[in-house]
């Protein structure tokens, strides 16, 4: 009878244990954030924000991402904030796979972010995913080295790798990583953001702070980089000062050039050449003028025509390029 009754209490204990832990488990969360900070040693720039929204949908998931990135210089690459979406047909289940964040011992990911506490690290991410665990919230961090980057043999430890494997599924959906794009991004006012159907509701979160705390350790926050990239970026001109003695008749303007604007190069270019019996340029040369411009001055005006009264005759112009920054920000 005893033996009866002490198996009963075993078994009823072990139930309870089990019990216990499936209530003290949450189930594995439907959505999740993820705010990822990447900072490289080339640049400028060398910080990138990223906020992805991953959400359920009728096809799977829809994954938003943010991307921040820092004044570099306000003259020609002012703070930019850029959104875009796209969907994958696995549920935000699946794509945490096998791994429950909810369920991670936070001793093995104080252990992870440690492992390399005296390293020399050039480059590497910042990763803070956030989810909702039952009442709740919990942001599973983890620090991305060089090395787990770029290294054939890296020894990255599981829950590193497995978040770097999620980023990486995430990042087929809404593009490549900032460290895939081009080291030398086109300027500010070239470029045209790509806007996601939930820009508006992610975006006010931003502005209102809601994902700072996922960038705890980061130099800047993301609520300061949205304020920061409402500044709208200076427009540089380029414009036709004098032509003499004659006006073309057809002309097209001079672009300016990416490197002299980079450099705050900026002034009046000179230039002479001969109309030849057709209209057309010939025997371009520069009187003064900042080197840098001329190469742009020289293709435009090659493609200008004058009128017959010009026909065998030299012309003279003067085209200015003003990058209309305050002179405080040209230093």
């Amino acid at each position: 009878m005893r033996l009866d009754i002490t198996i009963c209490a075993v078994a009823l204990l072990g139930a309870a244990v089990v019990h216990a832990a499936r209530q003290t488990t949450p189930a594995v969360p439907d959505r999740f954030t993820i705010g990822r900070h990447t900072f490289i040693d080339v640049g400028p720039p060398n910080d990138y924000y990223e906020v992805l929204l991953v959400t359920p949908n009728a096809g799977g998931s829809l994954v938003t991402k943010v991307t921040l990135t820092p004044v570099i210089d306000i003259c020609f690459m002012p703070a930019k904030i850029e959104m875009i979406s796209g969907s994958l047909p696995s549920s935000p289940r699946d794509l945490l796979g096998s791994v429950n964040p909810c369920a991670i011992p936070e001793k093995e990911l104080r252990s992870e972010l440690k492992r390399c506490k005296n390293c020399l690290v050039f480059s590497g991410a910042d990763v803070a995913l956030q989810v909702q665990c039952g009442d709740q919230t919990r942001v599973v961090r983890s620090r991305v080295l060089d090395k787990d980057m770029f290294d054939p043999n890296p020894h990255t430890p599981d829950h590193t790798s497995w978040t770097m494997q999620l980023l990486g599924r995430l990042d087929q959906a809404v593009g490549p990583g900032v460290l895939d794009q081009p080291i030398f991004p086109a300027l500010a006012n070239d470029r045209t953001p790509v806007q996601s159907e939930a820009s508006p509701a992610m975006l006010q979160d931003i502005s209102a702070g809601k994902y700072d705390p996922l960038f705890r350790d980061a130099p800047d926050k993301p609520s300061d980089l949205y304020r920061a990239a409402q500044v709208r970026p200076v427009i540089p001109t380029v414009r036709l000062e004098s032509s003499t003695p004659f006006q073309p008749l057809s002309f097209t303007l001079p672009k300016y050039p990416a490197i002299p604007r980079v450099a705050h190069v900026q002034g009046a270019v000179s230039v002479s050449f001969e109309v030849n019996a057709k209209g057309g340029v010939t025997d371009v040369s520069f009187e003064s003028g900042p080197p840098l411009l001329r190469p742009s001055v020289k293709d435009a005006v090659s493609s200008w025509t004058f009128p017959e009264g010009a026909f065998n005759k030299q012309v003279r112009a003067t085209i200015v390029f003003d990058l209309n920054c305050p002179e405080d920000k040209l230093k």
